[in-house]
């Protein structure tokens, strides 16, 4: 006999076997398809990160044939010499710099921001603050550059590099650093752009992180007579270290990266100089200023250029990760 059933209505209903059979079948053909389109996701993922890796290879291999790891220590780039002269060192050097500044700015000036947001801001101005900083995620970065070329560069030379260069004249290994003349166009001014352009990355993931420790902790640490600062330090930073460091990577990420304002305003000189007010080049700025222009030996050379952006990239995320695995191991996850 078939199986009687109760719906909600009160009248019954029978339910066969074949129905129930049929109604699995359909669960299973559902679980199957998902498993196998969630997992053709994630394959494609690879697929893609592999292709384009085989397609910089293929690129990069009549420079690399070419120059051989000579193309990493040489600091001269004359593409237009017969035989032309290549070197990564001057935009090595110029994407290390610039990035190393502007993580230096941006990580205590984004932890700022996300700890007054969170533990000392009036609740009628966190809004305000809190939109400000995703409306600098959204801007264009051809916007910050326009605005770094007009505006912040020519104040920079007029205002502050003069005084740091009168400043630091003549002080050992400082000086040099800050050596003149003033310019428009130079390392720091990239740099500042840059810090600029990833501040809402470490602000906005840490004021995430920071919301997740739990009340108590921070009520049992001011229940002791702990100030501010010591919440902050000894429960705060501890707790959501992790997620931190994670957006301060992720920000690094996008620094190293930045193509289009970086272009506008360091200058996009191969030369390599002690001093961080002179002109520069990163790698994702020399090749959008050649790439358009460039063929044969020199094209590749460029490519080549964007292989170690990749594998340079690569090595800063492989670090982070392993630096957040260490934690996660001390903290005994």
């Amino acid at each position: 006999m078939a199986d009687m059933a109760v719906d909600s209505t009160g009248l019954q209903a029978t339910a066969g076997p074949y129905d129930r059979a049929r109604a699995l079948n359909a669960f299973r053909f559902g679980d199957s398809a998902f498993y196998w389109t969630t997992r053709a996701c994630a394959i494609s993922v690879l697929l893609i990160l592999g292709g384009i890796i085989i397609s910089l290879i293929v690129g990069a291999w009549p420079a690399l044939r070419e120059f051989g790891l000579s193309f990493l220590t040489t600091a001269r780039w004359a593409p237009a010499n017969d035989p032309p002269v290549l070197g990564a060192l001057g935009p090595i050097y110029g994407t290390l710099v610039t990035s190393a500044i502007a993580m230096t700015i941006a990580i205590p000036v984004g932890l700022g921001i996300a700890i007054f947001l969170t533990e000392l801001c009036p609740l009628w101005l966190r809004r305000p603050i809190g939109l400000a900083v995703e409306l600098l995620a959204g801007i264009p970065s051809i916007i910050y550059g326009m605005w770094g070329f007009f505006v912040l560069g020519p104040f920079l030379a007029n205002h502050f590099q003069p005084v740091m260069i009168a400043l630091f004249d003549g002080v050992p290994v400082l000086g040099t650093i800050f050596a003149g003349p003033p310019s428009y166009l130079s390392l720091f001014n990239a740099s500042l752009i840059l810090a600029i352009m990833v501040l809402p990355f470490i602000t906005a993931i840490s004021v995430d992180v920071f919301k997740t420790v739990p009340p108590v902790l921070k009520e049992a640490a001011y229940g002791v007579g702990c100030t501010t600062w010591e919440v902050v330090r000894s429960v705060v930073i501890p707790y959501t270290r992790v997620g931190v460091i994670g957006g301060v990577m992720l920000a690094l990420g996008r620094a190293l990266g930045e193509t289009m304002a970086v272009t506008f305003i360091i200058g996009n000189s191969f030369r390599i100089s002690g001093s961080i007010f002179a002109p520069g080049t990163t790698i994702s700025a020399a090749i959008a200023s050649e790439f358009a222009e460039s063929d044969g030996l020199h094209q590749s050379g460029l490519i080549m250029l964007g292989l170690l952006l990749f594998i340079l990239t690569f090595l800063v995320l492989a670090a982070a990760r392993l630096l957040l695995m260490r934690l996660e191991m001390k903290a005994g996850k």
